[in-house]
């Protein structure tokens, strides 16, 4: 049997009980650590790298949603809270479950029918930036669970990038050199200083003054590849 390992954050000790309680009952599920803030939890994540983690979204000082947008790479995600007002708000991220407090054991194999299945999906090609994984972003007022499957290109705003994904875009904190030593580079292609883009919305490449390149997606948007990137783009597009 797969083990799967856990982390439970929660401000509440009696709630990480709860759910530790719940766990007993799905032995491939092994918890490796909890934390009761998230200053600690995003330590945790980042030195145990689990593949699920049950998330309180109220906490004092920083909420679970602040807390997803400091993590680079974000692994499942369940929130657990008291109010069921924070639902809808869980499923707009597209979080995979969320579950109300108190929490009801039925409710919760449900849940845990729905980790199983999206680990299933993920577990053969967990890294970084995973192109089955989903990245976190909090722009402004409006929370974003991305699967980078979904991203078409990525855009350089100085220290921060602008991701363009389905008919939405959001800003990430994080510099277009930092993104782009974190994605799978058979995915995602540097064409220029400002722009990455997937490869997978390529629709056509033509060539275009000076040897360069210029690539259409299929949702028309075009691009201009630089002199440098167009031979790297023809070498590492060839048989």
């Amino acid at each position: 049997m797969e083990k799967y390992s856990v982390i439970i954050i929660d401000d509440e000790r009696l709630a990480r009980e709860e759910v530790k309680r719940c766990l007993a009952n799905f032995p491939e599920f092994n918890i490796v650590g909890e934390a009761d803030n998230a200053a600690d939890g995003k330590q945790l994540i980042e030195a145990k790298n689990p593949q699920v983690v049950f998330l309180d979204i109220q906490m004092p000082e920083k909420s679970g949603f602040d807390l997803l947008d400091e993590l680079t790479t974000v692994p499942e995600i369940v929130f657990t809270t008291a109010y069921s007002e924070y639902a809808a708000k869980a499923f707009e991220v597209n979080a995979l479950d969320y579950l109300v407090k108190p929490i009801r054991e039925e409710r919760f194999a449900k849940s845990m029918e729905k980790v199983k299945q999206e680990l299933l999906k993920t577990s053969k090609t967990r890294s970084d930036f995973s192109m089955h994984h989903k990245i976190f972003i909090k722009d402004g007022e409006k929370c974003f669970f991305i699967p980078l499957t979904d991203v078409r290109y990525i855009e350089s705003l100085d220290n921060y990038a602008r991701l363009h994904f389905n008919n939405d875009k959001a800003i990430i904190k994080k510099s277009l050199n930092a993104i782009e030593k974190k994605l799978d580079p058979t995915c995602f292609f540097r064409i220029n200083r400002k722009q990455i883009i997937n490869v997978q919305y390529i629709k056509k490449v033509y060539p275009h003054f000076n040897s360069r390149l210029k690539i259409v997606l299929d949702t028309d948007e075009v691009f201009e590849v630089s002199s440098r990137q167009s031979v790297r783009f023809k070498n590492w597009n060839s048989l």
